[in-house]
């Protein structure tokens, strides 16, 4: 049994990812980042599901960082979040700068620390025209860089890069799971806001899986 490290968000991606882990055999560590994101409720979704699940997580406080990426809008709060579909050019304010590469180093540090083999984030293909930290040749350079920046090589896994959400979601349902174990708007308020580009893509995810999204909406519209 491999022992594998999961960049785990709370997110509906990263769900899928821990329990795609956990069902192709891998001891599983889930390791959760604070940022200073604003939708940090998704820490307290994930903290609830790896209890339910008995698997080990650490939910690790960065959010000093903050004062160095604080121009996105995920981690100001002097920037609006934008509305709309995910592929519209104002979602680029949500980019968070270097964020993937800062905490796919901290899990590959962590890999090396408790002997894993690999680590995987939830990148997909939704993710490609907005986020440069989620396209293929980006995780392939990471990919690289892992395998020789320690005396142990730690290979970087993303079981869904070259899938959309629906097919996330598709594979999900096909593992049984409850996505109300889920958080994935960027407000992090009582409900999902249902218009924020995170909210439209998982929407959008469902519809085309002809199911209903479990989660409260402040608005589907």
């Amino acid at each position: 049994m491999a022992k594998v490290v999961v960049i785990y968000s709370g997110g509906m991606d990263s769900f899928t990812v821990l329990h795609r882990a956990i069902k192709d055999g891998h001891e599983v560590y889930a390791l959760s980042f604070n940022y200073g994101q604003r939708h940090v409720k998704e820490l307290d979704v994930a903290r609830q599901v790896t209890n339910q699940l008995g698997v080990p997580h650490k939910i690790v406080d960065i959010s000093a960082i903050n004062e160095l990426i604080a121009n996105s809008s995920l981690t100001s709060d002097a920037a609006a979040i934008p509305e709309g579909h995910y592929e519209e050019a104002s979602m680029q304010s949500t980019v968070v700068p270097n964020r993937n590469m800062i905490l796919l180093s901290l899990a590959i540090g962590y890999a090396v620390s408790i002997g894993a083999e690999a680590v995987y984030y939830g990148a997909h293909s939704g993710d490609h025209a907005i986020y440069p930290d989620c396209r293929p040749e980006f995780v392939q350079k990471m990919n690289d860089v892992s395998r020789i920046a320690n005396y142990e090589p730690i290979e970087i896994a993303v079981p869904y890069l070259h899938c959309n959400k629906g097919e996330i979601l598709a594979d999900g349902l096909a593992m049984g799971l409850d996505y109300g174990h889920t958080w994935t708007c960027y407000n992090g308020r009582e409900r999902a806001c249902g218009k924020c580009g995170a909210c439209v893509e998982r929407l959008e995810a469902f519809a085309s899986n002809n199911c209903v999204d479990p989660l409260a909406y402040e608005s589907t519209t």
